[in-house]
């Protein structure tokens, strides 16, 4: 009870005559560039990831946070 080879032809052939072959090609285009850059993304988004964390070990103490209080807002006074 599936869906015969002539049904699927007769389906293929009324969107063709619905949309066209242009805009059928344009929308494939479309849905090919979209699939592309979120492949790629996520490839960047693992690529960030992993060096960030080997950055992480690596780096020493230079952006340390010094922790103060402003006591006065003179400059002579130290």
């Amino acid at each position: 009870m599936g869906i015969s080879l002539w049904q699927l032809l007769i389906v293929l052939l009324i969107v063709l005559l619905l949309f066209g072959t242009k805009k059928l090609r344009s929308i494939g285009a479309d849905l090919g560039g979209a699939v592309k850059g979120f492949r790629s993304s996520m490839r960047d988004g693992n690529d960030k990831e992993e060096s960030s964390d080997s950055e992480d070990m690596n780096r020493d103490n230079t952006n340390r946070v010094i922790e103060g209080e402003v006591t006065s807002k003179d400059k002579d006074k130290a």
